[in-house]
């Protein structure tokens, strides 16, 4: 059973008609997309994601094992681990962690796409909607998105939603081999008092 410390989740959220973006827990059963999409977009991800620094906790050596870790987490209350699917198909993933709460109610957040439904509209709807469900449901009040300065695609997503730049961070993430400065990006609760998607959705069809 679930305390409180892990309310909010499990947690699937829809949106869009085209596409239609979901986000759902990530389960077990996602290996064989999840390793095919890793696969064919390796050349796109690559320069994005995290590794392992030098004495740092070795990474899970499975699909497997990387689910169960982050359901363990899930279950803690510190990560919301979600696989995003288009139109019914696993096509990344948008995960909320380091969740703190305490006098801070603040929280991570971190994504990856499949490159072909890149510039749709996915991550944008999809953060807009981890963050809603962040505010409304988890009980967060602040979260944070880290960028480093040269992955323009990440950056367009946090200006599409109107996240402030907040500060920058030399070092701060051990990405792609090496320690990289990061853009930090956050928005609060109080600026989308009627939902982050809601927002995002008018401004959408005002152009």
């Amino acid at each position: 059973m679930l305390g409180e410390s892990a309310r909010g989740w499990p947690a699937t959220l829809t949106s869009g008609t085209d596409p239609v973006v979901t986000l759902r827990p990530l389960a077990v059963s996602d290996a064989r997309e999840w390793r095919e999409t890793r696969q064919r977009n390796a050349t796109w991800l690559v320069r994005w994601d995290a590794t392992v620094p030098p004495g740092g906790d070795p990474r899970a050596t499975s699909f497997r094992a990387l689910v169960r870790r982050l359901r363990r987490a899930a279950a803690a209350g510190t990560t919301l681990p979600w696989a995003v699917d288009v139109d019914g198909r696993f096509a990344g993933q948008l995960t909320v962690n380091n969740i703190v709460r305490g006098s801070a109610l603040f929280a991570s957040a971190g994504y990856w796409v499949d490159q072909r439904h890149a510039g749709r509209g996915v991550i944008p709807r999809a953060l807009a909607m981890a963050i809603d469900h962040c505010f409304t449901q988890v009980g967060l009040h602040r979260i944070e998105v880290c960028i480093r300065p040269e992955n323009s695609n990440s950056l367009r997503v946090v200006e599409k939603l109107g996240l402030h730049e907040v500060g920058y961070a030399p070092r701060f993430l051990h990405i792609d081999g090496d320690w990289r400065d990061h853009r930090i990006y956050a928005i609060t609760s109080e600026e989308v008092p009627r939902g982050l998607l809601a927002r995002y959705e008018s401004e959408q069809s005002q152009r």
